[in-house]
C-alpha cells in the first residue's frame, strides 16, 4: 500500500505543481480544466426547451452535477491527498482499513475543496463580465459610420455595465456619421447591434 500512496502523491503533486507554474505565466488558466459546463457564460445567451425537462429530472442533473464535480483540476487534488494521508496515516501505525478510509476520505474532501474553489472563481468573472443584451435600450455615439439600411456596418461605442464598449452596429434608418447619437434598438448577433439615430 505504501507505493500506492507515494505514486498517488507523487504523480498528483507533479501535476499541481505543474498547473501552478503554467497559471502563474498565464497558461493554465483552463489547459487542465475539462470539467462539464453547466452555464454558457458568454455574451450571447440562449435558453433550449431541453434545458427545462433536464431540470425537471433529477437523475439528470444529479449526473450532470457530479460530472462537474470530477474536473481534473479536483481529480488531481483528491489523488495527491488520498496518497500523502495514506503515507501520514500509515506511518503513524494505523492498521490498514483505518489507512484507506482515511486516505479515500481526504481525497474526497480535496476533491470538493477544489470545486468550491473553482465555483467561486467563475462567480467572480462572471459578475465581470460585460453582457451584450444589456445593450437594448442604452444610448451612445457612432464610432464609425454605419451605411444606411443594412447596407454595411460600423462601430458604436456605449456606456455598459460601468465600461465603455466598442460594438459593430447596423442601422435600418438612414447613414449614421462618426460622432451621431444612437440609441441600441436590438441585437444582431454576439457582436453587432441594431441602432437608431437618438431622437431629438
Amino acid at each position: 500500500m505504501a507505493t500506492v500512496f507515494l505514486v498517488c502523491a507523487a504523480a498528483g503533486g507533479t501535476i499541481l505543481v505543474l498547473q501552478l507554474l503554467l497559471a502563474l505565466v498565464g497558461l493554465g488558466g483552463h489547459s487542465f480544466d475539462v470539467d462539464v459546463p453547466h452555464d454558457f457564460s458568454g455574451d450571447f445567451h440562449v435558453d433550449h426547451p431541453g434545458d427545462v425537462d433536464q431540470a425537471e429530472h433529477g437523475g439528470s442533473h444529479g449526473a450532470t452535477s457530479l460530472f462537474r464535480i470530477l474536473s481534473f483540476r479536483a481529480v488531481v487534488a483528491a489523488l495527491t491527498f488520498f496518497g500523502l494521508t495514506g503515507l501520514a496515516t500509515q506511518s503513524a501505525g494505523a492498521p490498514t482499513p483505518v489507512v484507506l478510509v482515511v486516505a479515500i476520505a481526504a481525497g474526497i474532501v480535496a476533491m470538493f475543496i477544489v470545486y468550491w474553489m473553482m465555483q467561486g472563481l467563475r462567480e467572480l468573472r462572471a459578475d465581470g463580465t460585460v453582457r451584450i443584451q444589456g445593450a437594448v435600450g442604452q444610448h451612445g455615439n457612432v464610432y464609425l459610420r454605419i451605411p444606411a439600411n443594412r447596407s454595411g456596418g460600423g462601430k458604436i461605442q456605449i456606456s455598459l455595465q460601468d465600461r465603455t464598449m466598442e460594438y459593430q452596429a447596423v442601422t435600418s434608418g438612414p447613414e449614421l456619421p462618426t460622432g451621431a447619437k444612437i440609441v441600441v434598438v436590438g441585437i444582431v448577433n454576439p457582436t453587432t447591434l441594431d441602432v437608431q439615430a437618438e431622437p431629438l
